[in-house]
């Protein structure tokens, strides 16, 4: 994601680029091809709305500053409610294909092991750096891998869910069509099979961690049973919430829980478990899944998964123009960088381009203001995190400076987000402006 949108935005701005992607020469646990901005953990951007949305406000400075990422999700989209979701392999395919067209961009396909010493570079190895060029990171920045776990959700084929008990739902009817109001497919469950699902998650056999390797989870991607490890009832108020949600089947009765499923092709064949990220072993998977009503006979094109993402320390390691201060003819972008999630790794691909370009060109181009989605990623990650408890974060309103005059508290949220985003569109602009007048 950050390295096609880094190459995108510099291409763009006249600059010869050459992107190193070591796929499909040398695979990982978790892609299953060789194209450019390959989805591996969900096919969604979340949510799309830029009045209410930190991430939603990202997708819209994003757009605004021609990227490319936001250009194929949009061409890609499929209904999901409120959220951005896209057919993963069209829109990887499409990421690929535009950037091999670009006039101004060659892909070469071959691993890079260690870090260049001269010219300008943008390292954006995604969640899985290959364990040389993770060694060799870590010697330059004379630090150990700071790390996490991450968790794929597993994949059902739509002909093997059993639509006599599931129905087609958005949350709240969330949606301006009808298409969009049935988004997602829903399993309900009684209070007992709640508790006997529970039950075997807990029980399941885990996938585990090597001798030695030790990391935390990101909060934002917990697999299904740790969740449950933190008490029964966690799921209930997380992914199997039942909130918003009328069984078509069975109106007068309110299920106890509710299993998910979005859209993640196009085509409508293939669906995959919301929040079901899990680290279980593939048979315990298939039983323990099937438990879920209207999935006793489902057939999985893909089971979940665990695998280990690399991050930086970025508040002690890059400049504010995402360099390492070490060697400044580096730069870091994505999720490498300690931001989590496609769109924010994106977004500091696309950051990353349009800095390196303008290096090389000789303008000066400061980062956007903190004010903006975009600016308040950056500003958090290369000096408003604390160092010594640096954590992958998301974007969110937590981020940006307050708005002066406004009421705080759940009640003033709706106002407040909409000055936030208010502000944010006209900074923005502002950012994208100056660049053309220098340019």
């Amino acid at each position: 994601m950050a390295g096609s949108e880094a190459a995108w935005q510099a291409a763009n701005a006249g600059v010869q680029v050459v992107i190193h992607e070591m796929r499909p020469k040398v695979g990982t646990f978790a892609h299953q091809s060789g194209d450019l901005a390959e989805m591996v953990c969900s096919n969604s951007f979340r949510s799309d709305d830029d009045e209410q949305n930190a991430v939603g406000l990202l997708h819209w400075e994003m757009r605004a500053a021609n990227g490319l990422i936001m250009a194929m999700a949009d061409a890609h989209q499929l209904p999901a409610g409120g959220a951005l979701a896209v057919d993963r392999e069209a829109f990887a395919g499409a990421v690929t294909a535009r950037l091999h067209a670009h006039p101004n961009v060659r892909i070469e396909a071959g691993e890079i092991t260690a870090l260049p010493d001269s010219g300008h570079w943008i390292v954006a190895t995604g969640p899985l750096t290959s364990p040389s060029l993770g060694a060799a990171i870590a010697e330059a920045t004379g630090t150990d891998r700071l790390a996490f776990f991450d968790a794929i959700a597993p994949i059902v084929y739509t002909e093997s869910i059993d639509m006599s008990v599931a129905w087609e739902q958005s949350r709240y009817d969330k949606g301006d069509t009808q298409e969009e109001q049935r988004a997602y497919i829903n399993c309900p469950m009684t209070k007992d099979q709640y508790e006997a699902f529970i039950d075997a998650l807990l029980a399941a056999e885990k996938t585990e961690f090597h001798e030695g390797e030790t990391a935390t989870y990101f909060d934002g991607c917990l697999p299904i049973e740790v969740m449950a490890e933190r008490g029964r009832e966690t799921l209930r108020f997380g992914p199997m919430k039942p909130v918003g949600l009328t069984n078509a089947h069975d109106p007068q009765t309110k299920a106890y829980a509710v299993v998910q499923l979005r859209r993640d092709n196009a085509l409508g064949t293939l669906y995959n478990i919301v929040g079901f990220q899990t680290k279980m072993k593939y048979g315990a998977q298939t039983s323990v899944f099937k438990m879920i009503p209207g999935l006793e006979n489902a057939s999985f094109a893909r089971l979940g998964g665990i695998h280990r993402n690399t991050f930086l320390n970025s508040p002690t390691l890059l400049d504010d123009q995402m360099r390492l201060k070490s060697r400044p003819n580096l730069r870091f972008a994505g999720q490498v960088t300690g931001v989590e999630g496609y769109v924010e790794s994106a977004a500091m691909g696309l950051l990353a381009g349009r800095l390196a370009a303008a290096e090389i060109q000789g303008r000066a181009l400061e980062s956007p203001s903190g004010t903006t989605a975009t600016g308040a990623l950056i500003h958090h990650i290369t000096g408003g995190a604390d160092a010594k408890t640096f954590q992958p974060m998301n974007v969110n309103f937590g981020l940006f400076p307050a708005v002066e005059g406004l009421k705080g508290g759940r009640r003033g949220r709706k106002d407040r987000y909409k000055a936030y985003t208010d502000r944010a569109k006209a900074d923005f602009t502002n950012w994208l402006q100056d660049q053309e007048v220098t340019l």
